[in-house]
């Protein structure tokens, strides 16, 4: 394995432990905040790092359109271009090239689609997924190119779409080959259908990769099928390896998805809430807009060790999103990547306290309270 991976507390199937990079460690559980064209939206790095995150997420497909995965590249790679000194992990494209439906054409060598920004056509195999990733835009993590399985769907195209995911993973690791400063994950598919994520995941593990991410969730199928997804699928990777939830989510999805052992996630909503007005809490999240906060002089999270969190009134946030001020944007989304990363080191202290079940437990009542309120 490229980097290594400590494991240094378990409770129950939850772990907590440390991914070592030479851009520095990864304390797992890790939420990674999506910094898509080179920016985690409305905030600054300095800001993002300040909160407690130790690796972002690039993405493949946004960068690779504009400004050029060369461009980025001939500016000294991702790293120095977004002034980013921690780790990042770039997705492989795979799932905005998915997104595009109509605009794309699938085959076996790879995916030729159209730029939704000017209509010009690209091609990305598995080979220039890994170039892309690894050689030009220098990141740490890279993905496997794979086809993100629709939902619903029935056996047989799940199958069709795992196998080829499976192809193209073999041709990533190919064209990765042997490096000792980055490293290479694996995406299992499958659909809902228990044997064939099974049947991807041991497939992966054959060929070898340095983490093994669970793919072709978040789509649709809502949490209870995501956590049986995962309840069958996450014991079959390898134990002494990351295990990374793509895409995903909610806080309530987090939690649950570290009771089955998942390390590491990613996901846009802290900063979309942020700039739609929302707020996220152990009750899900905050609609600043509503005329309940407007003379609520009390702060969203004291507790969190960030000013958004911790010095604003919602009064005054309330009045920032009514009237469309570009702060509102920023002081939600700063706010909300605190809160996440405040929720991980939360359940790191409580798998190592032995204390993790009762943690899961008193969120979910406190994250149904908050439905509850809201129905």
């Amino acid at each position: 394995m490229s980097f290594d991976f400590e494991i240094q507390a378990r409770d129950g199937a939850a772990r907590t432990g440390v991914l070592k990079t030479p851009r520095g460690d990864i304390r797992t559980p890790a939420f990674m905040p999506v910094g898509t064209a080179a920016t985690v939206k409305a905030l600054y790095p300095e800001q993002v790092r300040a909160a407690g995150a130790d690796i972002i997420l690039g993405n493949t497909y946004h960068l690779m359109l504009r400004p050029g995965a060369e461009r980025v590249k001939r500016l000294g790679g991702l790293h120095d271009f977004m002034r980013w000194d921690k780790p990042i992990l770039t997705d492989s494209g795979g799932f905005q090239v998915w997104s595009l439906a109509g605009l794309r054409k699938l085959t076996e060598e790879g995916v030729e689609f159209q730029s939704h920004i000017d209509g010009s056509k690209h091609q990305l195999t598995p080979e220039r997924a890994i170039e892309i990733q690894a050689d030009l835009l220098g990141a740490d993590i890279s993905m496997q190119l794979d086809e993100c399985t629709n939902f619903p769907c029935t056996e047989e195209e799940a199958r069709t779409s795992m196998e080829l995911s499976l192809r193209w993973g073999q041709r990533c690791k190919d064209a990765f080959g042997a490096r000792d400063a980055q490293a290479l994950f694996g995406i299992v598919q499958g659909s809902v259908y228990e044997h064939l994520r099974r049947e991807s995941a041991q497939r992966l593990t054959e060929i070898g990769f340095d983490g093994y991410a669970v793919g072709g969730l978040a789509v649709g199928e809502g949490r209870e099928a995501m956590c049986e997804v995962l309840d069958f699928t996450v014991p079959t990777l390898p134990d002494d390896r990351p295990h990374y939830l793509m895409g995903v989510g909610k806080p309530i999805d987090l939690v649950e998805a570290v009771a089955r052992g998942i390390d590491m996630f990613d996901c846009v909503m802290p900063t979309r809430s942020g700039r739609h007005g929302q707020a996220w809490s152990d009750y899900g999240p905050v609609n600043l807009k509503r005329a309940e906060f407007a003379e609520d002089n009390t702060p969203l999270a004291p507790e969190i060790d960030c000013p958004a969190s911790r010095d604003y009134s919602k009064a005054y946030l309330h009045h920032l999103t009514r009237a469309g001020e570009y702060l509102s944007a920023m002081l939600l989304s700063w706010h909300n990547i605190a809160y996440y990363q405040h929720l991980m080191q939360r359940m790191r202290a409580a798998i190592r306290s032995g204390e993790f079940d009762s943690f899961a437990s008193e969120f979910r009542v406190r994250w149904a309270e908050g439905e509850a309120r809201r129905s």
